[in-house]
């Protein structure tokens, strides 16, 4: 039979989707998980910069994601410790304005479970973004409420928002999120990865 990494690799169910958006892109699943993992950073979906190299959060988001843990380069890529599975496992395009699209609901419900299980248990989930808040998390709640919850599920779970540019202003707002969770974070993050 075919590892699930190689079957994601060559899905190609969103390829008319893709071909629909103003980028006009193909689908090219970006899979970065090995089973015996200890930390799932569970995001959104590869953005165009992700789409081109093929590397998860080869990107500034991913610079702010990695400050964030406390981790170099070096760890947050060893798959042996850190799966990192998005809702969508390939760029989704941009809309007429630029914007990146949602990930296809598609791709989560084809490929997110069989992942899960083929990952076994995860001490610590990292989940970025309100797409993987709700998947994981359920219920219809606002990131900002979400994270500002973070408690309620840690240390097993922590609810982050995205590290995009764009919620740089977030942040901002936001202050007590780099100085009480992102603390916390990170002692999770080593504990789990140093066990």
């Amino acid at each position: 039979m075919t590892p699930l990494p190689d079957q994601i690799r060559a899905c190609r169910l969103c390829a008319d989707r893709f071909a629909q958006t103003a980028t006009r892109h193909r689908p090219n699943p970006v899979v970065w998980f090995r089973p015996g993992a200890r930390l799932l950073i569970a995001g959104q979906a590869p953005g165009m910069r992700v789409h081109e190299s093929g590397l998860p959060f080869n990107d500034p988001s991913g610079d702010r994601l990695r400050d964030w843990l406390g981790l170099d380069r070096d760890t947050f890529y060893d798959r042996g410790r850190v799966a990192i599975v998005p809702m969508a496992f390939c760029f989704p395009g941009y809309d007429a304005k630029g914007s990146d699209l949602p990930p296809p609901k598609l791709c989560a419900q084809t490929w997110h479970q069989k992942v899960m299980a083929d990952l076994g248990p995860v001490p610590l989930r990292i989940l970025v973004g309100g797409y993987a808040h709700a998947f994981h998390l359920g219920g219809r709640i606002s990131v900002t409420d979400r994270v500002r919850r973070w408690r309620d599920h840690a240390p097993g779970v922590f609810p982050l928002p995205h590290p995009s540019w764009r919620n740089t202003a977030w942040l901002r707002r936001n202050p007590w999120f780099e100085a009480e969770l992102i603390p916390e974070l990170r002692q999770h993050v080593q504990r789990v990865l140093n066990d």
